[in-house]
């Protein structure tokens, strides 16, 4: 039997993944986190009222990889879920991502997808390739949309305008010119039928697996670092450099829940978007989403924030300078694996980090000479 010991940092998404396949490859795993409960962001439970939400904000689940898929039905059973998302823009509400419904709701028009074609074609300022988010939505829809539904939620959520961006931050989200009013097109869109927690709870339910919580990783201490073979380290890749080469920029999110005993439902989708009027970006309606039937209903509005804890990297092409100088000390530490958004310095999606959390521990079980996958 294996006597090697991994330690892995953080039960969100990444480190629980990562856990769970080390501890199948043979290996025995401390896993540590410094919040009370599994799960990182995606947590998810009942509030005083008891109606099923997401503390951390809305968490949807949406991939193309079929991998990524299986690979997380083996923990759930799922409930089919297709996004939908309105925006508040010129006192109507209009769906987001962008299409022939918007148009012609926004501007009074009665397109078909031909004339939605040419709508975009008269307005778009192309840029070959776009410099920026500015210039990529420019590029795509002109800037009176880009003024109405992206400048200021950008401005909001990232504390910084579309021109001080990467062009990828707007380019996750299409353009449609047909009615199809989803937020996602991928082949995979479903919630976990009993919840995130109880998938994660599934996950880590494994004889190889300790489970620490409210156990927080200090990268100044030593013996943090001691006592086990690899550690696999999902935090803010600068905080575990000690700010070599200074704090990396991260926005956070500040979040308001209440609960409305008498209106139900208070809003026409799981998610409406505030663009320009609101301090808040964005309130989300649990019920649309966990499909729950109970009286009542309870609100989330997220107020981004650059204090707090981290929850986004920055993609700003300075960010990604200054990053690059920290991921060349991440190459040169022996066995210590950095996964997941604030360790990579990536903007994933959940499938995303699931994803790399499954490469990246198979190639250290291997390295650490661990029992082949399905032996």
């Amino acid at each position: 039997m294996s006597q090697i010991r991994v330690r892995v940092v953080g039960a969100g998404f990444s480190g629980a993944v990562a856990a769970r396949l080390l501890a199948e490859r043979g290996a025995w795993v401390e896993l540590w986190d410094k919040r009370a409960h599994i799960g990182g962001n995606a947590f998810d439970t009942q509030d005083d009222h008891g109606v099923w939400m997401h503390p951390y904000g809305p968490h949807i689940f949406h991939t193309q990889s079929q991998k990524v898929f299986d690979w997380l039905s083996r923990f759930t059973e799922w409930r089919p879920y297709e996004h939908r998302v309105k925006a508040s823009v010129d006192g109507k509400l209009v769906p987001m991502p962008i299409n022939r419904t918007t148009i012609n709701q926004l501007y009074n028009l009665d397109l078909d997808e031909a004339g939605v074609e040419a709508f975009f074609a008269s307005v778009r300022q192309p840029y070959h390739p776009p410099a920026n988010s500015e210039q990529a939505v420019w590029s795509c829809v002109g800037q009176d949309l880009c003024d109405k539904l992206y400048r200021g939620y950008t401005r909001k959520q990232w504390g910084r305008d579309l021109s001080e961006l990467s062009a990828s931050v707007v380019t996750r989200i299409p353009v449609r010119t047909n009615d199809d009013d989803r937020y996602f097109s991928d082949a995979y869109q479903y919630m976990p039928k009993d919840g995130y927690t109880a998938m994660f709870e599934r996950i880590l339910d494994h004889s190889h697996i300790t489970l620490r919580l409210n156990h927080p990783f200090d990268p100044t201490d030593a013996a943090h670092k001691a006592g086990c073979d690899a550690l696999v380290y999902s935090g803010p890749v600068d905080a575990y450099f000690q700010y070599t080469y200074g704090a990396l920029p991260y926005r956070s999110l500040r979040f308001e829940h209440t609960h409305h005993t008498n209106t139900d439902p208070y809003q026409p989708t799981a998610v409406v978007n505030f663009p320009n009027e609101q301090a808040y970006t964005r309130v989300t309606e649990w019920k649309h989403m966990t499909g729950q039937v109970c009286s009542g209903t309870t609100l989330t509005y997220e107020y981004p924030t650059d204090v707090g804890e981290p929850f986004y990297p920055v993609p700003s092409d300075a960010s990604q300078q200054q990053f690059d100088r920290y991921k060349v000390l991440c190459e040169a530490q022996e066995n210590v694996v950095f996964i997941g958004r604030l360790a990579e310095y990536r903007y994933y999606n959940m499938d995303q980090a699931v994803a790399s959390a499954l490469a990246k521990s198979s190639a250290l079980a291997s390295r650490l000479g661990l029992m082949a996958e399905g032996v």
